[in-house]
């Protein structure tokens, strides 16, 4: 299972070189067309703070007085993207321009550029929480190319941390006006909080219960565990985030979405208390994808009381009938309780003879001194003996 500084002021121009000397490789493309750009970039252009800087519906802008100010027209930079074009963009670019200017360097689908362009974003929202807000609402209606590049350049900003980022993200995410792929993007901005308050835990597991949620349901899910794991880290603080990842792993309709929920929580490798436990033997035994009552197994071996997950087991066993959901249960047996899960262990061979073989080997293994689980597992013959391993690691 996948376990997941900030720049100073300097960065820009390093990044802005270490981006322009990328581009340089575009030059022996369609070098016959390579010229001077047929536009220039302003001399210098005033930085327009995210206040004041709003989009009419013709394009222009507009102070905060609502009169119109004078703006230089978006550069038409060259097609072929090269360097001229690109140092004049990161020595005129506002976050004023940048959405008219950008358009020509993005559509260049270089990803050096594009990589580029996302620093360069978030070097001008900074930690600014306005400017951030307002290339959130860009973002709104903005181009698939266009949507990522911004989202992007909000997540890579120390503003995405700001409260009113971060309930600005979870508005647009949970917005049922937009459609789901778009909502998708912007919940997965939370994965980088460092926390998520207990109101917003809730409005987000919620949502990834909701049959309809679809893929944002599974992204939040993601979000979810991924703080957790950061949050635990920081603070030892998982309990919340544990019990909102079981509820949807248990309630959720989507199958998908069950599978990550219970998946997400050994990201933590916190281990589980008895209510913990006891949900999770509940999913072993109701549970009707044979996918999801693997990874309970798994969860199961975090479990702090290594009799009763070793009760649960054996129980478990005793009534399930799919081959790589046993498998699940034996091998997990061992990693719960180390050697004193070999009699639970034998008594499962005896029960099913295909883990005979499984069981000689380990017990051979524990024999010879060894006690790490990982030392255990990859001491095996083979990690996949009843071709259960195509989804899952050991």
């Amino acid at each position: 299972m996948s376990p997941p500084s900030r720049r100073g002021p300097t960065l820009a121009v390093t990044l802005g070189a270490v981006a322009l000397l990328s581009a340089v490789a575009l030059l022996t493309r369609g070098a016959g067309e390579q010229g001077e750009a047929s536009g220039s970039a302003p001399a210098s252009t005033p930085r327009e703070s995210s206040a004041g800087t709003a989009r009419a519906a013709s394009g222009s802008p507009t102070g905060q007085g609502g009169a119109e100010q004078p703006q230089e027209k978006a550069p038409r930079f060259s097609k072929t993207t090269c360097w001229r074009d690109l140092e004049r963009f990161n020595e005129s670019v506002t976050l004023g321009t940048f959405r008219d200017w950008a358009g020509p360097l993005l559509a260049s689908r270089d990803p050096h550029v594009l990589a580029y362009l996302k620093e360069r974003l978030s070097e001008l929202i900074g930690e600014d929480e306005g400017r951030a807000l307002e290339v959130l609402d860009w973002a709104r209606e903005a181009s698939p190319g266009e949507f990522k590049l911004f989202l992007a350049g909000v997540r890579g900003a120390p503003a995405l941390l700001k409260p009113r980022v971060v309930e600005q993200l979870m508005t647009l995410g949970l917005d049922e006006k937009l459609d789901l792929g778009r909502r998708a993007g912007f919940l997965d901005g939370l994965q980088k909080l460092p926390r998520l308050e207990p109101a917003q835990l809730e409005r987000l597991s919620h949502f990834a219960k909701d049959a309809a949620s679809g893929e944002a349901g599974w992204v939040t899910t993601r979000a979810i565990g991924r703080v957790m794991k950061q949050d635990f880290e920081r603070t030892g603080n998982v309990k919340p985030y544990l019990d909102k990842l079981l509820a949807i792993g248990t309630e959720s309709l989507d199958e998908p979405v069950r599978y990550l929920a219970l998946e997400m929580e050994m990201h933590a490798d916190a281990p589980l208390d008895t209510q913990a436990v006891t949900r999770l033997a509940q999913v072993l035994t109701t549970e009707g994808s044979s996918e999801v009552r693997q990874v309970a197994a798994h969860d199961l071996s975090l479990a702090q009381d290594k009799a009763q997950v070793l009760d649960i087991y054996a129980r478990a066993f005793a009534t399930e009938r799919d081959l790589c959901v046993r498998w699940a249960l034996f091998r997990f047996s061992a990693r719960a309780a180390g050697k004193d899960a070999l009699p639970v262990m034998a008594n499962m061979a005896l029960a099913d003879p295909r883990f005979q073989g499984d069981y000689q080997d380990i017990e051979r293994l524990y024999a010879s001194g060894i006690v790490d689980y990982d030392r255990i597992w990859f001491g095996l013959p083979s990690q996949d003996p009843h071709g259960c391993m195509d989804h899952h690691d050991g």
